[in-house]
């Protein structure tokens, strides 16, 4: 494992006081400037692109007055994440890590100026902001096997759990307090408003990757490859049985037992709500994943992750079979939170497994695998859900969905005992 901290790094088999064996473990922001640069620039720039994500739907359902054109937004964003994350993932692979976060961050900034000078000069046609939304997408794609494939760099192993937890609150705080945010801003001053102000967030992140050291990919003393290649980080994932199960249990969760597309169904149909039920019900699993962040000091204690991932992820469908069951909203959106703290826990330990078992050729690679499963597993689930619930009922799909995530989880067990037994004190692919 290849780890050169640049400022002293805190001891972790130090004893830590109760709370801090409660409460998120802050350890990695005092142990490395460079990581807290990084966090907080990451923090800082994801509130800004929730932000703007807000403000295009926003603004294409003020030009078309059209769903289907808004919901078109997620689409020109999903194919570029697909198409270019696995690519991402390999030129990370290839290049300084440094300045490929640095580029892409920049190409992401330059983008959100575009969005806010097509606004303030009253550009009204949608491609425009089709066009704009799908070159992000593909800025993130580039962007995000870079900087997580560099963390490892920048922390000892011990604390990659803790460091994972933190990067799981800055996603779910951003989507929840972003689109509020772009919402005010947007009602106060108009879309280039939220826009500008994206502007402004990243350069919190450009800030950070320029003060980083030069992130080369360390290839054990062999020649780095001069071109980039897909096909031998995928041929390296299929001959490592505990990392490729990190990517079949977060499908079966994912793709399952994944029943946000059914919530306006639901909560017309169960609770006798309208829009703001849904809204409820949306927000639910975030919350519960939020204090799943904050209380998540006593997973650096943990070293079964195998173990850990397979109750989280059965946790995670058994929480969505009991949802299905309830008919009271209240104790509907207890279970949705539980979910998402699950999905949470799970989340932490399929990160740090990745980043603590992969050699650092593979990191950007595997995460660039990472982006693909996460930006495609959960559009999968929406449509085998909605599926599901068009040829039965959505009770049968929410409460079928959930089980048959437990019983994938199970067999996934039974398939690949060691994955139970995989130790981080002896990381192995």
């Amino acid at each position: 494992m290849l780890y050169c901290p640049v400022t002293p790094a805190i001891p972790t088999t130090e004893p830590r006081r109760l709370w801090a064996r409660v409460f998120a473990d802050l350890t990695p922001l005092r142990a490395s400037a460079h990581y807290r640069r990084l966090w907080f620039g990451n923090t800082v720039s994801w509130v800004g692109q929730q932000m703007t994500a807000l403000a295009v739907s926003l603004q294409v359902y003020a030009l078309t007055g059209s769903t289907f054109a808004v919901g078109a937004v997620g689409l020109c964003s999903l194919i570029p994440l697909v198409a270019f994350g696995l690519y991402g993932g390999a030129i990370a692979d290839t290049v300084d890590r440094r300045k490929l976060g640095l580029f892409s961050a920049v190409g992401a900034t330059l983008l959100s100026v575009a969005l806010a000078a097509a606004a303030l000069l009253d550009v009204r046609q949608v491609w425009v902001l089709y066009a704009v939304v799908a070159l992000q997408a593909v800025c993130f794609a580039l962007n995000s096997p870079a900087r997580s494939s560099m963390i490892p760099r920048l922390l000892p192993p011990g604390q990659l759990p803790a460091a994972n937890a933190l990067s799981s609150l800055t996603t779910t705080l951003g989507m929840m307090g972003g689109p509020m945010l772009g919402g005010v801003f947007v009602g106060l001053w108009g879309y280039q408003a939220a826009y500008l102000i994206d502007v402004v967030c990243f350069t919190a992140a450009l800030y950070a990757m320029w003060r980083l050291p030069a992130m080369r990919p360390d290839h054990g003393g062999d020649e780095a490859p001069r071109r980039p290649s897909v096909l031998e980080g995928l041929r390296f994932l299929a001959t490592r049985p505990n990392l490729r199960m990190t990517f079949f249990a977060d499908l079966a969760a994912m793709v399952l037992a994944q029943p946000r597309a059914l919530f306006p169904a639901i909560a017309v149909l169960w609770f006798g709500g309208d829009a703001k039920t849904v809204g409820l019900l949306a927000a639910a699993p975030a919350v519960g994943a939020v204090l799943g962040a904050l209380f998540s000091g006593w997973l650096g204690a943990v070293r079964r992750h195998g173990l850990a991932i397979l109750v989280s992820v059965a946790a995670w469908g058994a929480a969505m079979a009991c949802f299905g069951l309830t008919r009271h909203l209240w104790l509907g959106l207890f279970f949705l939170a539980v979910a998402g703290c699950a999905d949470t826990i799970s989340m932490v330990f399929r990160g740090t497994m990745l980043q603590a078992a992969a050699p650092d050729r593979m990191r950007g690679r595997l995460q660039g695998v990472f982006v693909v499963v996460v930006a495609g597993g959960p559009r999968l689930g929406d449509f085998l859900a909605g599926s599901a619930a068009d040829l039965a009922t959505p009770a049968v799909a929410v409460v079928g969905g959930g089980a048959a995530c437990v019983v994938a989880v199970l067999l996934l067990a039974l398939w690949r005992r060691d994955f139970a037994r995989y130790d981080a004190r002896d990381p192995r692919p």
